[in-house]
């Protein structure tokens, strides 16, 4: 009797591992299927010199190719010398949006800046980046 329990216990416990994955395999497909892709002109722009006390815009510019809108939920400089922009409506697939960086060019000499990009396309932000030199 001992040994018809225990492999009737085995038998759900190993069917049960198998019932598992068609859910996680369809879970996995669908997280595939929702995701877009977003192809940057240039993830990082090098300005050259710029005047000292001139505010300097930078476009950085991106493509939808994937099949789903993409939305740009959030977009931060990463000092308060940067103020951002951004494309407010969805983006169809497709179609092109950008983002606009403005670096106000108060401090003499090099900089680097980033500008991190949240969507609804990628699971990480996106790290645009600028550098130039205020003369």
């Amino acid at each position: 009797m001992k040994i018809i329990k225990i492999s009737m216990l085995a038998l759900t416990l190993g069917l049960m591992s198998f019932s598992a994955i068609a859910p996680a395999n369809a879970l996995v497909s669908k997280v595939s299927s929702v995701a877009s892709s977003i192809l940057w002109k240039s993830e990082s722009i090098d300005v050259g010199q710029i005047p000292h006390n001139t505010p300097k815009a930078i476009n950085y510019e991106f493509k939808n190719t994937g099949k789903t809108t993409v939305i740009i939920t959030n977009v931060q400089g990463s000092c308060g010398c940067t103020a951002t922009d951004y494309t407010k409506t969805p983006i169809l697939p497709g179609k092109s949006g950008k983002v606009t960086a403005t670096y106000n060019a108060a401090n003499k000499g090099a900089f680097t800046k980033t500008v991190t990009v949240t969507t609804n396309a990628e699971t990480t932000p996106k790290t645009l980046t600028l550098k130039g030199i205020v003369i």
